[in-house]
């Protein structure tokens, strides 16, 4: 690799069996303060509804308290749904953590409800509203844009704060509106693997540059699992995997512990469908990781990599992130990016 690529964090608060969402939090916390003191350069919680296994619903308030909580990494959304909110509410929101939290705060917008059809509409979401997204984008960037004389709506706190703003997805959608609109990318390839490459494509040649951003950035999330053996990466990696095959078989629930043999839990067509989805993982000892990853970011070239997944012991957890943040600094030749 020829320059220093940033490693991230994307966290979803999960809700291990037997625990609480009270509990989930604490982890968060924990994990946030570890990735800070690894020198990660940003940690992001996802929006997500009615998912017993999901603590991070209320997406601005987990990172009102995980910025609390820490000192210099950047915290924010990976993402907030903006299709299930008033684009001003949303500006309040950031601006809100912005003021609290300067220089901190990153705001992810994705385009999806995050949850089912049912609880779309009792978020009091309109159906359609995703066809609104592009509008909804340039409305709430207004909203942070030094306020004009005379304008009668305004974001206070957020007008004229520095709040970066991010498009994320998993098709090319999003992909030509970052682009067009000139706005970093992130690819939701952790679990929507099909279209990054031709994501990153489009975004980096139809990307025109502005106020925000001179040069298009994409980043790229990816499932990273890393243990002291292959074999013990493998076990814990089956809570992700078996929280996926409830997901599917419509039984979503707490995030459960690690089973021996994956292949005992689910059909040989379920276990194919899992392993498209989830194709890029990275589950491991170090070495198996980091040829992987290397491999992952030759091919690809990200600004920067966005590591998420779940598992069901924390400090097995914050173990992954340890040994992970040791592959980044070899790939980026033995330099560790310093921490404020």
């Amino acid at each position: 690799m020829n320059s220093m690529i940033p490693f991230s964090v994307l966290d979803l608060a999960p809700i291990a069996e037997g625990s609480t969402a009270a509990d989930a939090f604490r982890n968060s916390v924990a994990y946030a303060q570890a990735a800070e003191a690894l020198g990660y350069e940003r940690f992001w919680l996802a929006e997500h509804h009615n998912m017993t296994g999901i603590a991070s619903a209320a997406t601005a308030v987990v990172i009102g308290h995980v910025a609390g909580a820490t000192r210099s990494i950047r915290v924010g959304s990976g993402g907030v749904m903006l299709p299930n909110h008033a684009p001003l509410v949303i500006a309040e929101q950031f601006g809100t953590l912005a003021s609290l939290y300067p220089g901190r705060i990153d705001l992810g917008l994705g385009r999806a409800p995050g949850t089912d059809m049912a609880t779309a509409r009792a978020l009091r979401r309109g159906l359609d509203r995703s066809d609104e997204f592009p509008q909804d984008v340039v409305e709430l960037m207004g909203y942070f844009a030094p306020a004009e004389p005379g304008q009668r709506i305004r974001a206070v706190p957020g007008a004229g704060l520095d709040v970066p703003v991010w498009l994320l997805g998993s098709s090319l959608f999003s992909a030509q509106l970052a682009a067009m609109l000139g706005l970093p990318f992130a690819f939701a390839s952790h679990f929507a693997p099909t279209d990054l490459v031709d994501a990153f494509a489009v975004y980096r040649e139809r990307f025109r540059p502005s106020p925000r951003l001179a040069a298009p950035y994409a980043m790229a999330a990816v499932n990273v699992l890393a243990a002291d053996s292959d074999e013990e990466a493998r076990r814990l990696f089956t809570s992700q995997q078996q929280s996926f095959i409830n997901l599917r078989r419509g039984r979503p629930g707490l995030l459960p512990a690690p089973i021996d043999d994956i292949d005992l839990y689910c059909t040989p067509a379920e276990k194919a469908g899992m392993q498209h989805m989830l194709a890029y993982s990275f589950v491991g000892s170090s070495e198996t990781v980091e040829r992987g990853l290397a491999g992952f970011l030759d091919q690809l070239k990200p600004d920067e990599l966005m590591i998420t997944g779940h598992v069901f012991d924390s400090a097995a957890r914050v173990r992954s992130l340890e040994l992970t943040a040791e592959i980044r600094d070899r790939l980026n030749g033995g330099v560790r990016r310093a921490v404020a």
